[in-house]
Order: C-alpha cells, then sequence, then structure tokens
C-alpha cells in the first residue's frame, strides 16, 4: 500500500479547504511526534465493543432508533465552523453522542479538526467508549481534512467506524490510495462531492458511500438543488448522503424524495434546544413530516 504524504495528497482548490489544509500539515507533523505510529495498535486494542458496518447502518438503522422514519440520520457534534463562528465552546462530545444515539440517529459525525472547527480526535475516541459494548449503537465518522495515511490510521485507533474523503481537496491518485488504505483498517469512506466531475471521480475511486454537499465551498452558498442534481448520477447500489443546508423536516423531504438514504446534519441540531424533537422531525417520522 503506498503511503499518501501531504506533500502529494492534497491539492489546491481555491478555497477555504487551502487554509485548513496548510494548518492541517503543521499539526500533522506535530501529532505525528507526540502519538507515533507505533501507539495505534495499543489504541486500539483498548476500544470497547466491535466495529459497524457504516453504509449497512445507513441503509438498515439500529433497533433502537423510532421505527417509520424515511431517512436515516447522520448527527454531528460540531462546536463551530468557519462559516458560522461558534455554535458551543461547551460541548462535551460523549454527551451529544449519548443524547443523538437516544434522538434515533444511525450515525455520528465527529469534527476532529482543532483550528476551524474546534474539534480533537479525543472527541472521536470519547464517543466511542461512551457507547462502550453496545452493538446497536451508531457508526461514527471521522469528519477531517484528510490527506495523508497516519490519519487513517489514526481514525482507526481511536474508534472510528467511517471517514471523510473529500474529492475536492485530494489528488487523484490520492483519492484512491486512501479508500483502499481505508477498508484495509476495516472503514468505510464517505466520499463527499460538490458536482458531476466529483461524482464521476468518486465513482472512478470505488465510492460505496457517496456525500453530496450542498454548501458551494468557494462561496458558502447553500442549495439543496445540487443534492437533488447530482443524485440523478448516484447508481443505486450506492449509499447517498445528503449533507448541509438540512434544517427543517421540508428539508429533509426535498432530500427523501431525491433518493438520499440519509442526511448529515451538525448545525440545527446543536443549535436547537430540543435534540429529540429536531431529530425526529429530520428523520420524517409520519408524526412530525412537515
Amino acid at each position: 500500500m503506498p503511503e499518501v504524504s501531504a506533500a502529494d495528497g492534497a491539492r489546491v482548490t481555491g478555497t477555504v479547504l487551502d487554509r485548513i489544509v496548510a494548518d492541517r500539515r503543521e499539526r500533522l507533523a506535530e501529532d505525528r511526534v507526540a502519538v507515533p505510529e507505533s501507539r495505534f495498535a495499543e489504541l486500539a486494542s483498548t476500544l470497547p465493543g466491535q466495529r459497524v458496518e457504516f453504509a449497512s447502518r445507513l441503509r438498515e438503522g439500529r433497533r433502537g432508533a423510532p421505527s417509520g422514519a424515511r431517512l436515516r440520520l447522520i448527527a454531528e457534534i460540531k462546536r463551530a465552523s468557519p462559516s458560522k463562528g461558534l455554535f458551543d465552546a461547551n460541548l462535551v462530545a460523549a454527551d451529544q453522542a449519548r443524547e443523538y444515539a437516544l434522538a434515533g440517529a444511525s450515525g455520528v459525525s465527529v469534527l476532529t479538526e482543532p483550528s476551524f472547527f474546534q474539534g480533537a480526535i479525543a472527541d472521536l475516541r470519547d464517543a466511542r467508549i461512551a457507547f462502550g459494548d453496545d452493538l446497536d449503537r451508531p457508526a461514527l465518522l471521522r469528519k477531517d481534512f484528510i490527506f495523508d495515511s497516519y490519519q487513517v490510521r489514526e481514525a482507526a485507533a481511536n474508534g472510528a467506524d467511517a471517514l471523510l474523503l473529500i474529492v475536492m481537496m485530494l489528488e487523484p491518485d490520492a483519492l484512491c490510495d486512501l479508500i483502499a488504505l481505508a477498508r484495509e483498517e476495516g472503514l468505510e469512506p464517505l466520499i463527499e462531492v460538490h458536482d458531476e466531475a466529483e461524482v464521476e471521480a468518486a465513482l472512478a475511486a470505488g465510492a460505496r458511500v457517496i456525500g453530496v454537499n450542498n454548501r458551494d465551498l468557494r462561496t458558502f452558498a447553500e442549495d439543496l438543488g445540487t443534492t437533488e442534481r447530482l443524485a440523478r448520477l448516484v447508481p443505486p447500489e450506492a449509499t447517498l448522503v445528503a449533507e448541509s443546508a438540512i434544517k427543517v423536516a421540508s428539508d429533509a423531504t426535498r432530500m427523501a424524495d431525491a433518493g438520499a438514504h440519509a442526511v448529515l446534519v451538525g448545525e440545527a441540531l446543536v443549535t436547537t434546544g430540543d435534540i429529540a424533537s429536531k431529530a425526529h422531525e429530520l428523520l420524517l417520522l409520519p408524526e412530525v413530516r412537515a
């Protein structure tokens, strides 16, 4: 398996991704010293429970989730974002993960990027530990800006079931190598796309779970029509996730009508005063559909 380095994994995009990746490169050098890869096996050995199959959980859901849902929900642990600023500086990842599970989420996305989103790899580990040996737990997605093999192995060692790979920011060979490495580590990548060419690239690289980001990373404009347009290009055997701009039931309904199996939601859940009610709204449960 070829190693993917910061130098050849990421590419210039002309978007906010470039600033984030530059910062990530600096932190990655520090991380390699603080926690060398030789420690990953030990870290993994202390995790409770077993890995969850990401795509299956998104398609089949959890036994403990409310029945009758039209969509699966990936609920995001997110303290801040570059476009919206600070949401909740005091968010406790383990507590939030448990609350999302009780609300019926089939997946929990954990933002681990520290500078722009105020996340940490410890948040991912804490979320995994919070679920203990529960075989019906939500699948855990490491959401970060991943361009290096260290980050993939770090995700596996700290409890991820899946990780995010962004087509826009990765060289084609790096995308293929990172997908292969993730699967070698027992993780299934969520491959994020923004336009038709990126869908084609994702499928060519072997994507099984495709996330369509409804936010334009050049302008931060949000358009649910992005998923509606690109969903037609995603084959039925692939699992389709709609990301960003999903705030109310009518948004979720549009994504379900377009063919999404799941929606990934952060801001609407982090900022609501009632996670269970908002989650049930976005799951499109019969009694709360708009």
